[in-house]
């Protein structure tokens, strides 16, 4: 029993993944913001994490594939991972990168500013 006691009281948690996740994961909903409203989010989300999780319930799957795909074609971003589930309540979360152009775009956008009003 006291090497049981021991093994926790050393215990030590450090995995921030869990936390990371919460901070960037947009939870879309189809009915209370606009389409656009969730593109701007995850660019905006994008500029601070450099990724961002769309996740979405049942009828709001299909405005999550949208807002992933507005980000592909305009090449703010790529999709790294995508997960589907299909049960009593359908499921789908995206994970899209930010991609290096849409780095360079912020930058330029930024110095175009900077020289404008200096």
């Amino acid at each position: 029993m006291e090497r049981i006691t021991e093994g926790v009281n050393n215990l030590n948690i450090t995995d921030s993944s869990v936390s990371n996740n919460k901070k960037n994961r947009i939870q879309v909903s189809n009915t209370k913001k606009p389409l656009f409203f969730y593109v701007n989010l995850a660019k905006r989300y994008m500029q601070q994490y450099n990724e961002v999780e769309l996740s979405a319930l049942g009828m709001a799957i299909a405005t999550v594939v949208t807002v992933a795909e507005i980000l592909k074609n305009n090449e703010l971003a790529v999709e790294k991972s995508n997960i589907l589930t299909l049960s009593k309540i359908p499921f789908i979360s995206h994970l899209m990168l930010r991609t290096q152009t849409h780095c360079n775009d912020i930058r330029a956008s930024y110095a175009r500013n900077y020289d404008f009003y200096h």
